[in-house]
Protein backbone atom coordinates (compact mmCIF):
# COMPACT_ATOMS: atom_id res chain seq x y z
CA UNK A 1 0.00 0.00 0.00
CA UNK A 2 1.46 3.40 -0.83
CA UNK A 3 2.34 5.64 2.01
CA UNK A 4 2.07 9.50 1.66
CA UNK A 5 3.08 10.32 -1.99
CA UNK A 6 -0.10 12.20 -2.34
CA UNK A 7 0.98 15.52 -4.17
CA UNK A 8 3.00 13.42 -6.28
CA UNK A 9 0.56 10.65 -6.93
CA UNK A 10 -1.80 13.46 -8.01
CA UNK A 11 1.19 15.23 -10.47
CA UNK A 12 1.29 11.98 -12.18
CA UNK A 13 -2.68 11.45 -12.55
CA UNK A 14 -2.76 14.49 -14.17
CA UNK A 15 -0.65 13.58 -16.79
CA UNK A 16 -3.06 11.08 -17.34
CA UNK A 17 -5.49 12.93 -16.96
CA UNK A 18 -3.96 15.88 -19.56
CA UNK A 19 -5.33 16.69 -22.56
CA UNK A 20 -2.00 16.47 -24.46
CA UNK A 21 1.18 14.38 -24.45
CA UNK A 22 3.51 14.61 -20.61
CA UNK A 23 6.93 13.65 -20.37
CA UNK A 24 7.35 13.23 -16.61
CA UNK A 25 10.73 13.07 -14.95
CA UNK A 26 10.53 11.29 -11.49
CA UNK A 27 13.98 11.81 -9.54
CA UNK A 28 15.34 11.19 -5.91
CA UNK A 29 17.79 9.32 -4.14
CA UNK A 30 18.37 5.57 -4.24
CA UNK A 31 15.32 3.75 -2.26
CA UNK A 32 13.59 6.53 -1.76
CA UNK A 33 10.69 4.72 -3.59
CA UNK A 34 10.27 6.50 -7.12
CA UNK A 35 9.50 2.79 -8.98
CA UNK A 36 6.86 1.89 -6.19
CA UNK A 37 5.59 5.17 -7.01
CA UNK A 38 4.98 5.11 -10.68
CA UNK A 39 3.92 1.46 -10.01
CA UNK A 40 1.03 1.88 -7.62
CA UNK A 41 -0.57 4.91 -9.47
CA UNK A 42 -0.53 3.67 -12.58
CA UNK A 43 -1.43 -0.27 -11.18
CA UNK A 44 -1.71 -2.35 -14.53
CA UNK A 45 -2.43 0.77 -17.12
CA UNK A 46 0.86 0.96 -18.72
CA UNK A 47 1.37 0.62 -22.82
CA UNK A 48 4.75 -0.07 -22.23
CA UNK A 49 7.35 -0.57 -19.26
CA UNK A 50 10.74 -1.53 -19.65
CA UNK A 51 13.89 -1.17 -17.28
CA UNK A 52 17.64 -0.95 -18.51
CA UNK A 53 20.21 -3.26 -17.32
CA UNK A 54 22.85 -1.92 -15.00
CA UNK A 55 26.44 -2.48 -16.49
CA UNK A 56 26.04 -4.18 -19.84
CA UNK A 57 26.53 -3.05 -23.35
CA UNK A 58 24.10 -1.56 -25.80
CA UNK A 59 23.85 -4.81 -27.78
CA UNK A 60 22.22 -6.72 -24.95
CA UNK A 61 20.25 -3.56 -24.00
CA UNK A 62 18.66 -3.64 -27.23
CA UNK A 63 18.00 -7.52 -27.03
CA UNK A 64 16.13 -7.25 -23.56
CA UNK A 65 14.42 -3.84 -24.81
CA UNK A 66 13.14 -6.50 -27.92
CA UNK A 67 11.59 -8.65 -25.39
CA UNK A 68 10.16 -6.19 -23.58
CA UNK A 69 8.28 -4.72 -26.99
CA UNK A 70 7.16 -8.60 -27.50
CA UNK A 71 5.25 -8.84 -24.51
CA UNK A 72 3.30 -5.49 -25.02
CA UNK A 73 2.96 -5.19 -28.58
CA UNK A 74 1.85 -9.12 -28.68
CA UNK A 75 3.59 -10.32 -31.45
CA UNK A 76 7.31 -11.00 -32.57
CA UNK A 77 9.62 -7.96 -33.16
CA UNK A 78 13.06 -8.29 -34.79
CA UNK A 79 16.34 -6.91 -32.21
CA UNK A 80 16.74 -2.96 -33.19
CA UNK A 81 19.79 -2.05 -34.45
CA UNK A 82 20.44 0.73 -32.65
CA UNK A 83 18.02 2.99 -30.26
CA UNK A 84 16.64 4.99 -33.14
CA UNK A 85 15.49 1.71 -34.58
CA UNK A 86 14.24 0.91 -30.92
CA UNK A 87 12.11 4.00 -30.35
CA UNK A 88 11.16 3.63 -34.09
CA UNK A 89 9.32 0.42 -33.09
CA UNK A 90 8.50 1.46 -29.69
CA UNK A 91 6.21 3.98 -32.08
CA UNK A 92 4.07 0.87 -33.29
CA UNK A 93 3.50 -0.58 -30.01
CA UNK A 94 1.76 2.53 -28.76
CA UNK A 95 0.30 3.69 -32.27
CA UNK A 96 -1.47 -0.28 -31.72
CA UNK A 97 -2.66 0.14 -28.37
CA UNK A 98 -6.18 1.01 -27.43
CA UNK A 99 -5.92 2.83 -24.57
CA UNK A 100 -7.40 6.47 -24.81
CA UNK A 101 -3.81 7.63 -22.66
CA UNK A 102 -1.04 5.30 -23.19
CA UNK A 103 1.84 5.50 -20.50
CA UNK A 104 5.20 4.90 -21.11
CA UNK A 105 7.37 3.96 -18.56
CA UNK A 106 11.15 3.74 -18.88
CA UNK A 107 12.70 3.24 -15.50
CA UNK A 108 16.53 3.21 -15.04
CA UNK A 109 16.47 5.59 -18.00
CA UNK A 110 20.14 6.45 -17.36
CA UNK A 111 21.22 2.78 -17.67
CA UNK A 112 20.50 2.51 -21.04
CA UNK A 113 22.78 5.14 -22.29
CA UNK A 114 25.85 3.39 -22.63
CA UNK A 115 28.69 4.60 -24.21
CA UNK A 116 28.58 5.80 -27.87
CA UNK A 117 25.10 4.59 -27.81
CA UNK A 118 23.26 7.87 -29.06
CA UNK A 119 20.27 7.32 -26.49
CA UNK A 120 19.90 10.49 -25.51
CA UNK A 121 19.95 11.90 -29.10
CA UNK A 122 17.11 8.94 -30.12
CA UNK A 123 14.71 9.68 -27.32
CA UNK A 124 14.86 13.26 -28.35
CA UNK A 125 14.26 12.47 -31.51
CA UNK A 126 11.25 10.17 -30.59
CA UNK A 127 9.64 12.56 -28.17
CA UNK A 128 9.82 15.46 -30.66
CA UNK A 129 9.41 14.10 -34.00
CA UNK A 130 6.63 11.71 -32.65
CA UNK A 131 5.27 11.34 -28.96
CA UNK A 132 4.69 15.29 -28.73
CA UNK A 133 2.83 15.57 -31.56
CA UNK A 134 0.63 13.67 -30.44
CA UNK A 135 -2.20 14.09 -27.54
CA UNK A 136 -2.52 10.53 -26.01
CA UNK A 137 1.20 9.51 -24.73
CA UNK A 138 2.46 9.73 -21.13
CA UNK A 139 6.03 9.26 -21.32
CA UNK A 140 7.65 8.80 -17.64
CA UNK A 141 11.03 8.70 -16.78
CA UNK A 142 13.35 7.59 -13.72
CA UNK A 143 16.62 5.99 -12.59
CA UNK A 144 18.64 6.02 -9.12
CA UNK A 145 21.56 7.73 -11.22
CA UNK A 146 19.83 11.46 -10.19
CA UNK A 147 22.89 13.47 -12.10
CA UNK A 148 21.96 11.71 -15.02
CA UNK A 149 18.27 12.91 -14.74
CA UNK A 150 19.39 16.08 -14.55
CA UNK A 151 22.45 16.93 -16.48
CA UNK A 152 20.88 14.91 -19.44
CA UNK A 153 16.87 15.96 -18.78
CA UNK A 154 16.30 18.13 -16.77
CA UNK A 155 19.39 20.85 -17.66
CA UNK A 156 19.92 19.43 -21.48
CA UNK A 157 20.55 22.09 -23.63
CA UNK A 158 19.67 20.28 -26.70
CA UNK A 159 16.60 18.72 -28.64
CA UNK A 160 15.09 17.96 -24.57
CA UNK A 161 15.70 21.93 -23.47
CA UNK A 162 12.51 22.34 -21.67
CA UNK A 163 10.82 19.36 -22.52
CA UNK A 164 9.77 17.84 -19.88
CA UNK A 165 6.09 18.87 -18.73
CA UNK A 166 6.09 17.98 -15.34
CA UNK A 167 9.27 17.59 -12.65
CA UNK A 168 8.35 15.30 -9.72
CA UNK A 169 11.29 15.17 -7.34
CA UNK A 170 10.82 12.18 -4.55
CA UNK A 171 12.19 13.26 -1.16
CA UNK A 172 12.39 10.98 1.94
CA UNK A 173 9.64 10.46 4.23
CA UNK A 174 9.06 12.34 7.50
CA UNK A 175 8.73 10.80 11.13
CA UNK A 176 4.85 10.41 10.98
CA UNK A 177 5.45 8.39 7.13
CA UNK A 178 8.34 6.44 8.46
CA UNK A 179 5.78 5.58 11.43
CA UNK A 180 3.03 4.84 9.41
CA UNK A 181 5.15 2.16 7.09
CA UNK A 182 6.74 0.65 10.74
CA UNK A 183 2.82 0.01 11.64
CA UNK A 184 1.83 -0.86 8.65
CA UNK A 185 4.24 -3.80 8.82
CA UNK A 186 3.62 -4.44 12.36
CA UNK A 187 6.25 -3.61 13.78
CA UNK A 188 6.14 -2.00 17.70
CA UNK A 189 9.06 0.21 18.32
CA UNK A 190 8.01 3.41 20.40
CA UNK A 191 8.06 6.62 18.92
CA UNK A 192 11.60 7.35 20.47
CA UNK A 193 12.87 4.29 19.39
CA UNK A 194 11.54 5.35 16.02
CA UNK A 195 13.36 8.83 16.09
CA UNK A 196 16.55 7.21 16.78
CA UNK A 197 16.33 5.17 14.07
CA UNK A 198 15.43 8.05 11.52
CA UNK A 199 18.48 9.61 13.51
CA UNK A 200 20.87 6.92 12.15
CA UNK A 201 18.74 5.67 8.00
CA UNK A 202 16.82 9.12 7.52
CA UNK A 203 13.48 8.92 5.84
CA UNK A 204 14.93 6.48 3.16
CA UNK A 205 11.50 3.63 3.15
CA UNK A 206 13.74 1.12 1.80
CA UNK A 207 15.66 1.11 5.15
CA UNK A 208 12.49 1.19 6.97
CA UNK A 209 11.58 -1.98 5.25
CA UNK A 210 14.58 -3.71 6.94
CA UNK A 211 13.18 -3.78 10.29
CA UNK A 212 11.47 -7.20 11.39
CA UNK A 213 9.18 -8.40 14.25
CA UNK A 214 10.49 -9.17 17.65
CA UNK A 215 13.86 -7.51 17.55
CA UNK A 216 14.83 -4.48 19.73
CA UNK A 217 15.90 -1.46 18.03
CA UNK A 218 19.54 -1.84 18.81
CA UNK A 219 19.71 -5.67 17.35
CA UNK A 220 18.12 -4.37 14.41
CA UNK A 221 20.88 -1.87 13.76
CA UNK A 222 23.38 -4.22 14.59
CA UNK A 223 21.93 -6.93 11.96
CA UNK A 224 21.34 -4.70 8.94
CA UNK A 225 24.52 -2.44 9.62
CA UNK A 226 27.40 -3.71 11.48
CA UNK A 227 26.94 -7.39 10.60
CA UNK A 228 28.98 -8.43 7.10
CA UNK A 229 26.12 -10.07 5.93
CA UNK A 230 23.45 -7.40 6.63
CA UNK A 231 21.48 -6.08 4.30
CA UNK A 232 22.95 -2.07 4.19
CA UNK A 233 26.44 -2.92 5.39
CA UNK A 234 27.83 -2.05 1.86
CA UNK A 235 25.09 0.76 1.78
CA UNK A 236 27.29 3.77 1.68
CA UNK A 237 29.70 2.55 -2.01
CA UNK A 238 26.49 1.47 -3.40
CA UNK A 239 24.37 4.76 -2.84
CA UNK A 240 26.91 7.34 -4.26
CA UNK A 241 27.88 5.07 -7.43
CA UNK A 242 24.51 4.47 -8.18
CA UNK A 243 23.27 8.04 -7.98
CA UNK A 244 26.84 9.06 -9.88
CA UNK A 245 28.46 8.00 -12.64
CA UNK A 246 32.12 9.45 -11.19
CA UNK A 247 31.40 8.85 -7.60
CA UNK A 248 34.32 10.20 -6.34
CA UNK A 249 33.80 13.70 -6.49
CA UNK A 250 30.78 13.70 -4.76
CA UNK A 251 32.28 11.51 -1.87
CA UNK A 252 35.09 13.85 -1.49
CA UNK A 253 32.26 17.01 -1.34
CA UNK A 254 30.76 15.24 1.32
CA UNK A 255 33.43 13.71 3.58
CA UNK A 256 34.37 17.37 3.38
CA UNK A 257 31.44 18.53 4.96
CA UNK A 258 31.29 15.72 7.04
CA UNK A 259 33.99 17.52 9.37
CA UNK A 260 32.18 20.29 9.87
CA UNK A 261 28.69 20.81 11.74
CA UNK A 262 27.43 24.41 10.54
CA UNK A 263 28.62 23.87 6.94
CA UNK A 264 30.59 25.76 4.91
CA UNK A 265 30.94 28.36 2.16
CA UNK A 266 31.30 27.22 -0.89
CA UNK A 267 34.79 28.26 -1.54
CA UNK A 268 35.72 26.25 1.44
CA UNK A 269 34.34 23.85 0.39
CA UNK A 270 35.91 23.54 -2.84
CA UNK A 271 39.13 24.00 -1.40
CA UNK A 272 38.56 21.11 1.19
CA UNK A 273 37.82 18.71 -1.22
CA UNK A 274 40.64 19.54 -3.42
CA UNK A 275 38.19 20.55 -6.45
CA UNK A 276 38.27 23.27 -8.87
CA UNK A 277 35.94 26.10 -8.35
CA UNK A 278 34.10 26.17 -10.85
CA UNK A 279 30.77 25.20 -13.16
CA UNK A 280 30.95 21.54 -12.46
CA UNK A 281 31.49 21.60 -9.23
CA UNK A 282 28.30 23.98 -8.64
CA UNK A 283 26.54 21.36 -10.30
CA UNK A 284 27.78 18.37 -8.02
CA UNK A 285 26.47 20.35 -5.23
CA UNK A 286 23.12 21.17 -6.81
CA UNK A 287 22.73 17.33 -7.24
CA UNK A 288 23.68 16.91 -4.06
CA UNK A 289 21.41 19.17 -2.82
CA UNK A 290 18.33 17.71 -5.24
CA UNK A 291 19.21 14.42 -3.98
CA UNK A 292 18.98 15.45 -0.20
CA UNK A 293 22.59 14.92 0.75
CA UNK A 294 23.21 18.38 1.58
CA UNK A 295 21.09 21.94 2.06
CA UNK A 296 22.01 25.30 1.28
CA UNK A 297 21.17 28.51 3.10
CA UNK A 298 21.49 31.65 3.84
CA UNK A 299 20.36 34.43 6.91
CA UNK A 300 18.08 36.89 5.72
CA UNK A 301 19.45 39.62 3.50
CA UNK A 302 23.01 37.93 2.77
CA UNK A 303 23.37 37.61 -0.70
CA UNK A 304 23.90 34.11 -2.87
CA UNK A 305 27.26 34.01 -2.26
CA UNK A 306 27.53 34.32 1.68
CA UNK A 307 25.71 30.95 1.49
CA UNK A 308 26.36 27.95 3.79
CA UNK A 309 25.96 24.55 2.39
CA UNK A 310 25.79 21.81 5.10
CA UNK A 311 25.63 18.20 4.87
CA UNK A 312 22.75 16.84 6.39
CA UNK A 313 21.83 12.96 5.34
CA UNK A 314 21.70 11.07 8.22
CA UNK A 315 22.96 7.97 7.15
CA UNK A 316 26.33 9.25 5.12
CA UNK A 317 27.13 11.41 8.64
CA UNK A 318 26.64 7.88 10.65
CA UNK A 319 28.66 6.08 8.74
CA UNK A 320 31.15 8.83 8.57
CA UNK A 321 31.14 8.48 12.69
CA UNK A 322 30.80 4.85 13.09
CA UNK A 323 31.49 2.70 10.31
CA UNK A 324 34.42 4.27 7.93
CA UNK A 325 37.45 2.64 8.28
CA UNK A 326 36.53 0.39 10.93
CA UNK A 327 36.13 -3.46 12.12
CA UNK A 328 32.73 -4.09 14.00
CA UNK A 329 32.07 -6.28 16.62
CA UNK A 330 29.31 -8.35 17.50
CA UNK A 331 26.61 -6.09 18.77
CA UNK A 332 28.61 -3.15 18.08
CA UNK A 333 25.33 -1.02 18.12
CA UNK A 334 24.16 -2.09 21.10
CA UNK A 335 27.04 -1.43 23.17
CA UNK A 336 27.97 2.14 21.70
CA UNK A 337 24.56 3.57 21.39
CA UNK A 338 24.64 2.99 25.58
CA UNK A 339 28.35 5.02 25.56
CA UNK A 340 29.01 8.64 25.99
CA UNK A 341 30.30 8.73 22.12
CA UNK A 342 26.96 7.44 21.31
CA UNK A 343 25.07 9.78 23.70
CA UNK A 344 26.64 12.70 22.18
CA UNK A 345 26.19 11.30 18.39
CA UNK A 346 22.27 10.81 19.57
CA UNK A 347 22.30 15.13 20.85
CA UNK A 348 23.51 15.99 16.99
CA UNK A 349 21.74 13.57 15.15
CA UNK A 350 18.53 15.00 16.75
CA UNK A 351 19.44 18.79 15.97
CA UNK A 352 19.99 17.43 12.50
CA UNK A 353 16.13 15.43 12.48
CA UNK A 354 14.68 18.26 14.17
CA UNK A 355 16.15 20.63 10.67
CA UNK A 356 14.80 18.27 8.38
CA UNK A 357 11.37 18.46 10.03
CA UNK A 358 10.74 22.45 10.19
CA UNK A 359 7.15 22.43 8.32
CA UNK A 360 6.15 20.00 11.70
CA UNK A 361 8.08 22.39 14.11
CA UNK A 362 6.38 25.04 12.70
CA UNK A 363 2.79 23.69 12.86
CA UNK A 364 3.55 22.90 16.50
CA UNK A 365 4.52 26.81 17.41
CA UNK A 366 1.07 27.34 15.57
CA UNK A 367 2.69 29.42 12.32
CA UNK A 368 2.19 26.71 9.92
CA UNK A 369 0.77 29.76 7.70
CA UNK A 370 3.72 32.48 8.13
CA UNK A 371 5.97 32.86 6.00
CA UNK A 372 8.94 31.72 7.42
CA UNK A 373 13.18 31.59 6.73
CA UNK A 374 15.14 28.90 7.97
CA UNK A 375 18.89 28.36 9.23
CA UNK A 376 21.62 28.11 11.12
CA UNK A 377 23.22 31.05 12.13
CA UNK A 378 26.68 31.84 14.33
CA UNK A 379 29.16 34.29 15.09
CA UNK A 380 32.41 34.77 16.63
CA UNK A 381 33.32 30.77 17.07
CA UNK A 382 36.07 30.63 19.56
CA UNK A 383 35.36 34.05 21.03
CA UNK A 384 33.96 34.73 24.52
CA UNK A 385 30.74 37.07 22.69
CA UNK A 386 30.65 34.12 20.19
CA UNK A 387 27.18 31.99 20.01
CA UNK A 388 25.56 29.44 18.17
CA UNK A 389 21.82 29.06 17.00
CA UNK A 390 20.82 25.20 15.77
CA UNK A 391 17.34 26.50 13.92
CA UNK A 392 16.58 30.62 13.64
CA UNK A 393 13.15 30.70 12.28
CA UNK A 394 12.70 34.34 11.02
CA UNK A 395 8.76 35.10 10.28
CA UNK A 396 6.88 36.93 8.45
CA UNK A 397 4.76 38.54 11.58
CA UNK A 398 8.21 39.98 13.01
CA UNK A 399 9.12 37.48 15.04
CA UNK A 400 11.74 35.39 15.34
CA UNK A 401 12.17 31.41 16.86
CA UNK A 402 16.04 31.01 18.15
CA UNK A 403 15.70 27.02 19.07
CA UNK A 404 17.63 24.80 20.25
CA UNK A 405 17.49 21.04 20.61
CA UNK A 406 18.52 18.93 23.76
CA UNK A 407 18.28 15.39 23.12
CA UNK A 408 18.42 12.97 26.65
CA UNK A 409 16.65 10.12 28.71
CA UNK A 410 14.85 12.37 30.87
CA UNK A 411 13.43 15.66 31.37
CA UNK A 412 15.93 18.57 29.79
CA UNK A 413 17.29 20.32 32.75
CA UNK A 414 18.44 24.13 32.49
CA UNK A 415 20.88 25.17 35.09
CA UNK A 416 22.40 28.62 35.56
CA UNK A 417 25.30 28.22 33.39
CA UNK A 418 23.01 27.08 30.51
CA UNK A 419 20.65 30.22 31.08
CA UNK A 420 23.73 32.31 31.10
CA UNK A 421 24.45 30.82 27.67
CA UNK A 422 20.68 30.52 26.19
CA UNK A 423 20.60 34.68 27.05
CA UNK A 424 24.38 34.99 25.75
CA UNK A 425 23.02 33.62 22.13
CA UNK A 426 19.99 35.85 22.31
CA UNK A 427 21.97 39.17 22.81
CA UNK A 428 24.70 37.91 20.29
CA UNK A 429 21.85 37.41 17.74
CA UNK A 430 19.90 40.50 18.32
CA UNK A 431 23.35 42.86 17.98
CA UNK A 432 24.74 41.02 15.13
CA UNK A 433 21.78 41.02 13.36
CA UNK A 434 20.36 44.14 14.44
CA UNK A 435 16.80 42.74 14.36
CA UNK A 436 13.95 44.78 15.76
CA UNK A 437 11.63 41.56 15.72
CA UNK A 438 10.63 40.26 18.90
CA UNK A 439 12.65 36.79 20.03
CA UNK A 440 10.46 33.73 21.60
CA UNK A 441 13.54 31.61 22.74
CA UNK A 442 12.61 28.10 21.59
CA UNK A 443 13.70 24.83 23.23
CA UNK A 444 13.04 21.28 21.48
CA UNK A 445 13.56 18.35 23.45
CA UNK A 446 13.54 14.45 23.39
CA UNK A 447 11.23 14.26 26.64
CA UNK A 448 10.36 17.93 27.74
CA UNK A 449 11.48 20.94 29.88
CA UNK A 450 11.71 20.61 33.91
CA UNK A 451 10.17 23.86 35.05
CA UNK A 452 12.45 25.28 37.72
CA UNK A 453 14.09 28.97 38.72
CA UNK A 454 16.25 28.87 35.32
CA UNK A 455 13.63 27.56 32.89
CA UNK A 456 11.74 31.03 32.75
CA UNK A 457 13.97 32.42 29.85
CA UNK A 458 12.15 30.01 27.43
CA UNK A 459 9.21 30.99 25.55
CA UNK A 460 8.12 28.07 23.67
CA UNK A 461 8.85 24.29 25.01
CA UNK A 462 8.45 21.42 22.22
CA UNK A 463 9.01 17.45 22.57
CA UNK A 464 10.18 14.92 20.05
CA UNK A 465 6.42 13.87 19.70
CA UNK A 466 5.78 17.03 17.68
CA UNK A 467 8.29 16.36 15.53
CA UNK A 468 5.77 13.16 14.39
CA UNK A 469 3.11 15.96 13.23
CA UNK A 470 1.26 15.05 9.35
Amino acid sequence: MLIGREKEKKRLLMAENSDRSEFVAVFGRRRVGKTFLIRETFKDRFCFYHTGLANVGMARQLTEFKKTLCRYGQRKFRTPKDWYDAFDLLSEVIAENASPKKIVFLDELPWMDTAKSCFVSALEHFWNAWASARTDVVLVICGSATSWIINKVLNDHGGLHNRVTKRIPLNPFSLRECECLVRQNGIALKRLQLLEYYMIFGGIPYYWEQLEKGESLAQSVDRILFDDEGELHHEFDRLYASLFRKPAAYVAIVTALGTRKIGMSREELARCSKQKLNGRFGERLLELEQCGFIRKYAPPGRVTRDAVYQLIDNFTLFYFKFMQGRTASANEWSHVSQSQVGRIWCGLAFERVCLQHVDQIKAALGIADVKTVAYGWSVGAGDERGAQIDLALVRGDRTVNLCEMKFTNGEFVIDADYERDLRNKVDAYQRETGTEDTILLTMITARGLKANSHSDCVQKSLVAEDLFRE
